[in-house]
């Protein structure tokens, strides 16, 4: 694990003194890291020749297993997609699983990665295992915050908030694990200080490319004409995951805009754009700039309740200042 000392150090516990709860929130933005911690935690239960009471070997057939997400005894649950349902069909398949003793390990896990993204028959199904989950079951869930969770669900969870790292602990990070310099400051500003986001920009070139190439058109499109605009929203619109993401990294450039026009203290996340940030900032007064990142924000939302894709593609790129 990359930082998060605290609850690595408080599950370490739980599993050394056999006293993990039957449930645990970990909650806080994607690319944090939930995901890791949780599976560290599933090996810290369920190793065979741990190194030390609640430190998992890594090692052992039940260690891998977990590490491959393919262990007999765990189950990852998710929506097909960032973005989409997560359905009560798959909570229920993990109700029956949980009436069977464990194959192979000491616990069987549920993994339910992204919960927010539940229905509503979802999360009451869950709230009914959660009550009623056996001893030999651990449930784990992953949210980016647990207000936007039933408050039923969160009460009975050990709940874990989790932070994102300084930007310097991330680049350390990436430049152990060949990054140089100016590319490793660089992708821990992107990612924000999440470790998971950073590492997956480290390992795939074709992700920075593209936020260069988003950029660039983010650019383009300011000056644009309406038969422009509505040319673009028409292309954008039909992958709605790559609109989603497309989205986000317009989002965290217009926050930077935002942190400069309001002259606060905080660093940027797009760096290496820093010179025409400054530029745009100083020509717009910050009740536009927040227009604007309240639209992005709101496209997003809207994006996930089944909008039409195109239309609002197209009302997103008319609000913006000329």
């Amino acid at each position: 694990m990359v930082g998060h000392e605290w609850a690595v150090d408080m599950l370490r516990q739980h599993a050394a003194r056999n006293e993990a709860r039957h449930a645990y929130l970990l909650a806080g933005p994607s690319g944090l890291g939930r995901r890791t911690l949780a599976l560290r935690f599933a090996q810290a239960l369920n190793c065979t020749q741990p190194i030390a009471p609640g430190d998992a070997c890594g090692t052992c057939r039940d260690c891998k297993q977990i590490q491959a997400m393919q262990h007999p005894d765990l189950a990852v649950i998710q929506a097909e997609a960032e973005g989409r349902i997560l359905a009560v069909e798959q909570v229920r398949a993990v109700q029956h699983a949980f009436s069977l003793k464990p194959y192979q390990a000491k616990f069987r896990v549920a993994l339910f990665l992204r919960f927010q993204e539940a229905n509503a028959n979802a999360a009451n199904a869950l709230l009914k295992t959660l009550e009623e989950a056996p001893a030999h079951a651990l449930l784990i869930l992953t949210a980016d915050s647990p207000e936007g969770l039933l408050p039923t669900i969160v009460s009975r969870c050990e709940v874990l908030r989790l932070r994102p790292l300084q930007m310097d602990t991330v680049a350390s990070f990436l430049k152990g694990h060949g990054a140089q310099e100016e590319q490793a400051r660089l992708i821990a500003h992107i990612s924000g200080g999440k470790p998971g986001y950073a590492w997956g920009l480290l390992q795939d070139e074709k992700l920075l490319s593209t936020r260069v190439e988003r950029l660039n058109d983010l650019g383009s499109l300011l000056p644009a004409s309406r038969v422009a605009k509505f040319a673009y929203a028409e292309k954008l619109s039909k992958d709605k995951d790559a609109m989603r993401q497309t989205i986000l990294l317009w989002l965290s450039y217009w926050r930077d805009v935002l942190l400069q026009t309001a002259e606060a203290d905080l660093p940027l996340a797009n760096i290496d754009r820093a010179r025409e940030i400054e530029s745009l900032a100083a020509r717009l007064d910050l009740s536009t700039v927040r227009r604007v990142v309240k639209g992005l924000e709101d496209a997003c939302a809207r994006l996930e309740r089944n909008v039409n894709p195109r239309l609002l593609a197209e009302v997103m790129l008319l609000d913006w200042p000329g």
